[in-house]
């Protein structure tokens, strides 16, 4: 087999085409529970609005839909919305799956969270299907430049990861109301 992963066939190389998923993870001081909950109910908090939403300063709240069938999407300043995707598996508070429709082509992203000691969890997230953008699509700019093929959505997830981290012990959800509240020592 030649080193550069393509194959040969009666004479042509046909190069193969692998496009994996992306995975990323990050470590948060926090009960499984807890981070399961502050991601899914104040995502609209602590996520980086600017630059990975569709309209930045615009958005005044995401929406989890805690369901399967549920939506998660933006909600603008005027009222508009935008979907982000729609919940395919939602496990409490071991993980969900949903569609990712922020790509040319819809992808899927899975978060899980696993706990590694009884205020330390793992967050793992795994964005794949990239097999339904087409080749024009795969170096597009996104919220980053360089899109799929110049690790651009490693990169965003890497930066939204840290953030969601770094927000975690500062938000606890409000299950009353739609604000979440700060954590008070």
């Amino acid at each position: 087999m030649p080193a550069d992963d393509s194959v040969a066939t009666g004479g042509e190389n046909v190069v193969a085409l692998s496009r994996p998923p992306i995975r990323r993870s990050t470590v948060v001081r926090s009960s499984r529970a807890h981070t399961f909950e502050v991601f899914v109910a104040t995502i609209g908090r602590w996520w980086p609005l600017r630059p990975f939403s569709a309209g930045e300063d615009r958005v005044r709240d995401v929406v989890f839909e805690r369901q399967v069938g549920g939506r998660v999407y933006e909600v603008w300043d005027d009222g508009r919305t935008v979907d982000w995707g729609a919940v395919r598996v939602f496990e409490p508070p071991r993980r969900f799956v949903m569609s990712w429709r922020m790509t040319p082509a819809e992808t899927e992203v899975e978060l899980r969270f696993t706990a590694l000691s009884p205020a330390l969890t793992r967050v793992e997230v795994e964005h794949r299907g990239w097999a339904a953008l087409a080749e024009a699509d795969l170096g597009k700019d996104c919220a980053l430049p360089g899109g799929y093929a110049g690790g651009a959505y490693r990169e965003g997830w890497r930066i939204i990861l840290d953030r969601f981290a770094a927000a975690v012990p500062e938000l606890r959800p409000n299950l009353d109301g739609p604000e979440p509240t700060p954590l008070t020592s």
